[in-house]
């Protein structure tokens, strides 16, 4: 009896060919994702990209000039001149992680061989990047000098652009609660748009298309009804990260309402998206789980972006959690006001409409299989 059962399952699992292979797809990616990132390979064939450093000059002396030129040599730095005013301006808004600024006098101190002006702005929230930058600046300074012990010869002045204060939570809360959030917030979607697919093996589906119901107002209907949940669990994971770590959720509360609305629309779409191209719920699964996991590895959820390998980050900006973590960032650490995170918002809005337009001609195909 027990051996008639599992052949029984076992049977029935192996006969969707597709569900089967996306079961044994996810591994394969996932340590062809992390390999690529983490492990070292394809890296010996081609140079690492280098990581833009912008710099502030305010000394202009060949001097200077020649010690960043000396920066711009390294294969692993590329420096960028710019104004302090814009360079602390692009770290504050998260477009880079630091910025570089050679002091006046900075050609004198290093003839009397007395402490270089040098200050290193940084965003804290990208401690793992700058900290790598400041290592080579560091090289840079004592390759360039000379000095073997640079402690009492350079003092670089440390200054976080984004100050810490009582009312602004620590990245890395920020960082914990947008990734989880959004990650959990993907596979509740999943397994709403489930709920299509038990109405279509149920029957349920076929009535309603003998019924006056047109076939969008069942996909649009579907998809309200994901997205008010979506709201639901998003209101519900910050009040929680409010009351339990004392989140500030009312610090800019008319941008996290339309950014929690964005977010919730572009989730939606995705999940509506995904159950309009599969036939049965084992697909789904093995589907939903591959493209999320997928999603939320290169998008920020379970590594900061900052920590990620620069071909990585460029390819991030295709996933919802990138965005969605990227707004909340914005609200929470960097301030920035509701013009300056609309942008994100939009891009949001985009991937919850070309989702659900592309939704509308996968479930009308389907739905035609039905009559």
């Amino acid at each position: 009896m027990i051996l008639t059962i599992l052949k029984k399952d076992l049977k029935i699992y192996f006969s969707d060919k597709r569900g089967v292979l996306l079961t044994f797809l996810l591994p394969v990616i996932l340590i062809s994702l992390f390999a690529f990132s983490f492990g070292g390979v394809g890296r010996k064939k081609s140079a690492p990209r280098p990581t833009t450093l912008l710099v502030v000059d305010k000394d202009s002396t060949k001097t200077s000039m020649d010690f960043v030129a000396s920066l711009n040599s390294l294969p692993t730095l590329k420096t960028q001149a710019i104004t302090e005013e814009e360079g602390i301006d692009r770290v504050k808004k998260g477009k880079n992680s630091s910025v570089l600024i050679l002091g006046e006098g900075f050609e004198a101190a290093a003839k009397a061989e007395q402490k270089l002006p040098v200050e290193f702005q940084y965003d804290a929230a990208r401690q793992v990047q700058t900290g790598m930058i400041l290592a080579v600046v560091r090289g840079g300074l004592a390759r360039s000098f000379g000095k073997a012990e640079m402690r009492n010869y350079v003092n670089i002045q440390m200054t976080s652009v984004i100050q810490e204060s009582s009312n602004k939570p620590n990245p890395g809360l920020v960082q914990a609660v947008a990734g989880t959030a959004i990650m959990m917030l993907l596979f509740t979607i999943a397994a709403i748009g489930g709920g299509l697919l038990e109405e279509k093996e149920a029957g349920t589906l076929k009535r309603l298309l003998s019924s006056p119901i047109k076939p969008m107002d069942i996909l649009l209907g579907k998809m309200g009804a994901a997205m008010i949940l979506s709201v639901l669990q998003l209101v519900a994971m910050f009040v929680f990260a409010w009351l339990a770590f004392g989140l500030p959720i009312f610090m800019d509360t008319v941008s996290l309402i339309l950014l929690i609305l964005t977010i919730s629309f572009a989730v939606s779409g995705f999940g509506v998206l995904l159950v309009s191209t599969v036939r049965t719920r084992q697909q789904l699964q093995g589907m939903s789980t591959i493209i999320i996991i997928l999603m939320s590895a290169i998008g920020g959820s379970m590594i900061p972006i900052s920590m990620m390998p620069a071909f990585l980050q460029k390819i991030a900006v295709v996933s919802v959690n990138y965005w969605g973590i990227q707004g909340m960032f914005d609200i929470f650490w960097r301030q920035l006001s509701l013009i300056e995170i609309l942008p994100k918002m939009g891009v949001l809005l985009g991937i919850g409409v070309f989702m659900t337009l592309i939704s509308t001609q996968l479930f009308k195909r389907n739905i035609l299989k039905l009559e």
